[in-house]
């Protein structure tokens, strides 16, 4: 079997398989071709794939010779039938992209769609990204935020410690409350299950209850829609912690949809001059009216940061993880001696793909396909 590795766009600093996963695939008999200076920006050499076991050739060759391809984005070339893609391609937010892929004939597994089970925990791209988010989030916020974040007590004066705010306690928010509270942060947490209180409270931070939560149990770790009562309880007890707040992190994301606006413009207009907002899920619209991805909006002298791919801030240790991610995974599709078998009884394997035999097989995309285009 032949495993591609691409090169990703400009703007990613991660690869998808780094030299010591190379190594595990080679000892299994694998053929492993790797794009010319696909991991330079995750400090991983040409010379060190040769060292692993791995061919470099240039990307066309990479293309057509490899039966599976390996990208986190999706590769913008076109691409022969039967080939199987393996990456993190937003199925749910490019039906468009997905169609077109199921007209070539490709079969693509999108891993974002993994089922969240307990079986799939060392799969799951997800988590190990949202970890490394949640982490630089605060670091970020730490450099950008013209105070100290932990108490001092001086000659000169008391310093009294920064007020941390976040929005979600996902993998994400949970790692970024462990990082403010490392930094000395005093930390307050949103979310909208009950059932995490318990975690937060673990980490040292304070847990903001609000009654009346639709359940999320089912939800695989993200937030679900909430209904317009439950949604005003919410935005008056945020308004209230937002007021106080010198940072806030925010990270709610529902798959498929539009983030939801946790921050409104009158929230906003009750923050502190300075006060810095990390958002997190600024790729899928944002979590204030103003977040723009990539970007940094002043507001009022609030600084409003849209970072939807902080993982890439630390190339090589997000690449480490992604790829033993996708290693776990490709041990499903393959055979103890290195060839191909796609068990589609497996939920895992099913869940994950999008496309197959020409056709959109994941329902929750096809039920996209299906809606009109507005």
């Amino acid at each position: 079997m032949i495993v591609g590795i691409l090169k990703e766009p400009a703007v990613e600093t991660r690869v998808s398989f780094l030299p010591e996963a190379v190594a595990t695939l080679t000892k299994k008999g694998m053929t492993i071709l790797v794009e010319t200076g696909a991991g330079e920006r995750s400090a991983a050499t040409n010379a060190d794939y040769e060292k692993a076991g791995a061919r470099i050739c240039e990307r066309e060759e990479v293309l057509s010779q490899s039966e599976i391809l390996l990208s986190i984005h999706p590769p913008g070339d076109t691409l022969s039938p039967a080939k199987i893609l393996i990456g993190h391609y937003q199925a749910l937010y490019e039906p468009a992209l997905m169609t077109r892929w199921a007209q070539q004939g490709l079969t693509v597994f999108s891993m974002e769609l993994l089922p969240r089970t307990t079986r799939a925990q060392s799969m799951d791209i997800l988590s190990s990204q949202a970890n490394i988010a949640g982490y630089k989030a605060v670091l970020l916020a730490a450099n950008l935020y013209p105070r100290y974040f932990p108490m001092f007590m001086t000659a000169a004066g008391s310093i009294v410690p920064a007020k941390v705010l976040i929005l979600g306690a996902g993998v994400a928010g949970l790692q970024a409350i462990a990082t403010a509270r490392r930094l000395g942060a005093v930390v307050e947490v949103f979310d909208t299950r009950p059932a995490v209180k318990e975690e937060v409270q673990s980490l040292g931070a304070k847990f903001i209850e609000v009654e009346g939560a639709a359940d999320a149990s089912t939800a695989g770790g993200y937030a679900v829609e909430q209904t317009q009562e439950y949604q005003q309880r919410q935005q008056q007890k945020i308004k209230e912690s937002l007021a106080k707040a010198d940072i806030v992190i925010t990270t709610a994301q529902i798959p498929g949809k539009k983030a939801p606006v946790l921050v409104t413009e009158e929230m906003l207009n009750g923050m502190r001059n300075g006060s810095i907002i990390i958002d997190i899920a600024a790729a899928t619209g944002g979590n204030t009216p103003f977040t723009k991805n990539n970007e940094t909006v002043v507001y009022n002298g609030i600084s409003i940061v849209g970072e939807s791919n902080l993982p890439a801030t630390m190339p090589s240790d997000a690449s480490k993880l992604y790829g033993k991610n996708i290693l776990n995974f490709l041990q499903l599709l393959t055979t103890k001696e290195g060839t191909i078998q796609l068990n589609w009884d497996d939920d895992l394997v099913k869940g994950t793909c999008v496309t197959h035999n020409g056709e959109i097989v994941n329902e929750r995309v096809r039920s996209l396909v299906a809606q009109p285009q507005i």
